[in-house]
């Protein structure tokens, strides 16, 4: 039987350097107002809500998103763990599939993602920890998926100002 849990499998660790105070990037994980900018948002097609979403030590959210062009469903949800400004955030990571593009649904095991803001003079480094994928399939395309969210990042940081607001 194949080993299962948030800290099993195959870990996705992804460095990128953002244009922002460290405070700033740390708001953008922890402010509704500004996760909904960016997260989930590097796909076009991608209709985005969060109909829950409390960014703190037992905290949880629940991500929707829906693809318009494939009709796909995903719910995404988890539990935060540990947040501790400006440093960490912790939280478990779980898709419910209710429809796929291929037509598949169903339940992907509960995952755990670590995200670390290092100051870098006026610059913030993210270092994104993602444990416990089971299959390559799952590790590709969280991997692909973070890396186009910190994409969006980038544009959502570059156009608010210092404390978030849009300029």
């Amino acid at each position: 039987m194949a080993p299962s849990g948030p800290n099993t499998g195959t870990t996705l660790q992804i460095r990128r350097i953002f244009q922002a105070p460290r405070q700033k990037v740390f708001a953008a994980w922890t402010e509704l107002q500004a996760v909904e900018q960016w997260m989930c948002r590097d796909v076009p097609s991608h209709r985005v809500s969060f109909p829950q979403f409390n960014a703190k030590a037992g905290g949880g959210y629940v991500i929707e998103v829906t693809d318009t062009k494939t009709g796909a469903e995903y719910i995404g949800t988890g539990i935060y763990r540990e947040v501790r400004p400006p440093e960490k955030i912790v939280f478990t990571w779980r898709w419910t599939l209710k429809r796929a593009a291929g037509g598949e649904t169903g339940l992907r095991p509960e995952t755990e993602v670590t995200v670390e803001f290092h100051e870098r003079g006026a610059s913030t480094e993210v270092i994104l920890t993602h444990r416990g994928f089971q299959t390559a399939n799952e590790y590709d395309e969280t991997n692909a998926g973070w890396n186009g969210c910190f994409d969006v990042l980038v544009n959502y940081l570059a156009t608010t100002g210092r404390t978030g607001e849009t300029k």
